[in-house]
């Protein structure tokens, strides 16, 4: 049997200001975002359009995990006084010099004004 586009429903379109609402922030967001294409989103003519769909896409690509699992209570309850836990943390040592892309002054342009000539 043919597939007739008649028959599929059409997704619901919602604005920035309801995209902002649901996400908690300003519609001027939502905009900038979708005009520097860093979120999902539909143009139609001039105007920003999401779907739910986009919406679900959005909260995943700002979605933030923990950087290490959350300790269970069994290893929480047993302290652990190893070295390798306590180097997880150590930061590596900076170094007593000046970097090496250090700013400079520009030289000062009175040569170019200079009278002695």
């Amino acid at each position: 049997m043919p597939h007739n586009p008649r028959d599929t429903p059409l997704p619901r379109l919602y604005r920035p200001e309801e995209i902002a609402e649901a996400l908690g922030c300003s519609a001027w967001w939502v905009k900038d975002r979708a005009r520097r294409s860093l979120i999902p989103h539909t143009r139609v003519g001039r105007a920003y359009r999401f779907t739910a769909g986009h919406l679900a896409e959005i909260v995943r690509l700002h979605e933030e995990t923990p950087a290490r699992p959350a300790p269970s209570a069994e290893s929480a309850a047993v302290p652990s006084s190893t070295a390798a836990s306590r180097d997880d943390f150590a930061q590596p040592p900076r170094p007593l010099t000046t970097p090496a892309n250090r700013l400079r002054a520009r030289p000062p342009r009175r040569a170019q004004y200079d009278a002695t000539a």
